[in-house]
């Protein structure tokens, strides 16, 4: 029972010693390291392995168990081989601590990828016998690799690379994106947060909404001003945000690349104001058009208007009753008039003499009109430069455009207030007109009328010289007044630019096209008289039956004889049939079988010397250019006074 006894404890030892190596083994198979002990020299050979020692030296038990197989096994490179195998056997031979660790050791295998172990060896106390650790560092190396490749990617990168931390606080920014916002160096560029870094306005955006979108999506885009530094401008960029994770999956930060867009940015916003520049251009045109076409008609009406009412003027008694009510009739259609002549100056279609004007001695000339015209308590204050150069512009169209936006000034100041005039010489060069919308190259003559009134905002700003638009109250304006002033620069070939704010006042600048064949000063013209009445024979043609009627009337009542006609065709045939002498051909200028300067063309070839006058609500370029008269022709603006339009034949007649 004694022997019985002794194989049962016996059993049971070796049952709990077999547990405990299989604990252990379980234990050692499972630690995330590999460990071995073994003997080093005088050749390697293994007393125990766990299963993670030959699978990180990416070999197998077999291979490591057989003596002194462990450098074959684990350096395929021959030549690496014998390095690591002195390395090792010398730092074990030293028996120093500090030299039994072992970094960054690449374990290669043809056609695979390198992984890499660090190893260190622990020697048995009294026994030839090391205890080997090895751990598999491949993810971290090839992090750190990762790392580098980033940062020496963001360190050479010309677009903004930066990270921070979930508190927005940057903990890395690029030298170009340091470079970008205007700041001397990372350090500087670190101790700012991050939505610091944008335009006050956008701010809140980027920390309540931008920043909590990428951290539920886990990247986003937008296109946003960031500040510059140094000198408070702004820079737009293309931001893309997205979130940083660590190992475990969790954020633990944002990281950006982004790009600057500014020069993009400012290019669209010149192309936006170049096609909004178009845009009102074509609905000007549009309405130039329109207005014309309207002004055109309405002359039409207004000259048999106005030519009834004068003749029935002219033979009415001084106290017949019906007087008063032809002279109310009278002064309302002379205001229509007025009217239809404002909108052919806007479009471009009233008839003008242009000269070659001193235009310092021409403003002079209006000053005392003008100051009378602001009233006393704005002062007008006059600028001229020294050596102006000519302009060539019809007299009264300056008198026009001084006259409207000394008006306009006068009206944006309240009480005591004061307007500028002034002159000068300007040259544009491509270079300086490619950076400024609506300026053209050239050499230009000034014309500024400034004011420190009111100003206008950029709503009012973009719709000022649109006819009828108008900010007065109702009756105080007919919102024609810059619209004129629009016309006549456009149809001399120049261009204005208009600044203003509210609160601090508007400039008008307008360029006129330097003249450079020397300038003089117009002559004055005598005003026409009623008593220049004549006794020669007319050829009078106008289409409009009522209108042809009238002005014969007149033509009579001045003394002359009148052929009518209603076509150039039927004039052509009065023409060939009359026996005496035609002295002035009085045609209208549009007509539907052949247009005035046409007829003209015919006529001359009966009559060598019959003098020509063109009548018109306006000329449509068939006797001008762009609304310029062509030299020596004799034109009468409809509608017309009897007086004016006496004056204007005797010029014909006379001067030819």
């Amino acid at each position: 029972s004694v022997f019985a006894s002794d194989i049962t404890e016996r059993e049971r030892a070796e049952e709990a010693l077999r547990e405990s190596e299989a604990f252990t083994k379980a234990v050692m198979d499972n630690l995330p390291v590999g460990v071995a002990v073994n003997s080093i020299a005088p050749s390697v050979i293994f007393d125990y392995m766990n299963d993670n020692f030959p699978a990180f030296y990416r070999t197998t038990r077999e291979a490591l168990e057989i003596p002194d197989n462990f450098w074959d096994a684990v350096y395929e490179d021959p030549a690496f081989r014998e390095e690591m195998k002195a390395r090792i056997l010398a730092d074990v031979a030293s028996e120093e601590p500090g030299r039994m660790y072992w970094e960054d050791i690449p374990i290669t295998r043809k056609g695979e990828q390198t992984t890499f172990v660090s190893a260190r060896n622990v020697k048995v106390p009294g026994k030839p016998l090391m205890i080997s650790t090895v751990w598999d560092i491949t993810e971290r190396i090839h992090a750190e690799h990762e790392r580098q490749k980033f940062f020496l990617l963001a360190e050479s990168s010309s677009e903004f690379i930066g990270m921070c931390d979930l508190e927005m606080q940057p903990i890395y920014v690029n030298p170009a994106g340091v470079r970008m916002v205007g700041l001397p160096d990372m350090a500087a560029a670190c101790r700012i947060k991050v939505q610091d870094y944008f335009f006050p306005e956008d701010q809140a955006f980027i920390e309540n909404e931008f920043f909590p979108r990428v951290l539920r999506e886990g990247h986003g885009d937008v296109e946003i001003r960031l500040r510059h530094f140094e000198s408070g401008e702004p820079l737009w960029f293309y931001y893309f945000l997205f979130s940083v994770h660590d190992a475990a999956g969790e954020v633990i930060g944002w990281a950006t690349v982004s790009h600057d867009i500014t020069e993009r940015k400012r290019a669209q916003e010149e192309q936006e104001r170049l096609q909004a520049q178009l845009t009102q251009a074509q609905k000007m045109e549009s309405v130039g058009r329109l207005a014309g076409g309207v002004a055109h008609d309405f002359n039409n009406m207004l000259t048999i208007i106005l030519g009834r009412t004068e003749l029935m003027l002219m033979r009415a008694a001084p106290d017949d009753s019906q007087r008063a009510s032809l002279e109310e009739i009278q002064k309302a259609a002379q205001r229509s008039a007025d009217l239809t002549r404002q909108l052919l100056a806007f479009s471009r279609k009233q008839t003008i003499a242009p000269k070659v004007l001193a235009l310092n001695v021409t403003i002079e000339g209006m000053l005392k009109l003008l100051q009378r015209l602001i009233g006393e308590n704005i002062d007008l204050a006059w600028m001229p430069v020294s050596n102006l150069w000519p302009v060539k512009v019809d007299p009264a169209q300056i008198d026009q455009i001084l006259a409207n936006l000394c008006v306009n000034a006068r009206d944006a100041i309240a009480g005591v207030g004061k307007i500028t005039i002034e002159t000068g010489n300007v040259v544009f060069d491509e270079a300086y007109c490619a950076r400024h919308v609506g300026y053209v190259p050239g050499d230009f003559v000034l014309l500024a009328v400034s004011d420190n009134g009111c100003g206008m905002d950029a709503e009012t700003l973009s719709h000022l010289f649109e006819p009828f638009f108008t900010t007065k109250a109702m009756g105080k304006g007919t919102g024609l007044g810059l619209a004129i002033v629009y016309g006549i620069v456009k149809q001399n070939n120049g261009f204005v630019n208009v600044y203003s704010e509210p609160g601090h006042g508007t400039s008008f600048k307008i360029y006129l096209p330097r003249h450079r064949e020397g300038a003089h000063s117009e002559t004055e013209k005598p005003e026409p008289s009623a008593e220049a009445s004549g006794n020669e024979t007319i050829l009078l043609v106008e289409d409009e039956p009522a209108i042809l009627e009238m002005t014969t009337a007149m033509l009579e009542e001045l003394g002359y004889s009148v052929l009518a006609a209603r076509t150039p065709g039927e004039a052509v045939r009065l023409a060939g049939v009359r026996n005496g002498r035609i002295d002035l051909l009085m045609t209208d200028v549009v007509m539907p079988e052949m247009n005035g300067r046409d007829l003209a063309g015919k006529l001359q070839s009966l009559y060598p010397d019959i003098r020509l006058l063109f009548m018109s609500g306006y000329t449509a370029d068939v006797i001008a250019h762009q609304g310029v008269l062509d030299p020596g022709v004799h034109f009468i603006q409809k509608p017309f006074a009897m007086n004016v339009m006496a004056a204007k034949i005797r010029a014909a007649l006379e001067n030819g």
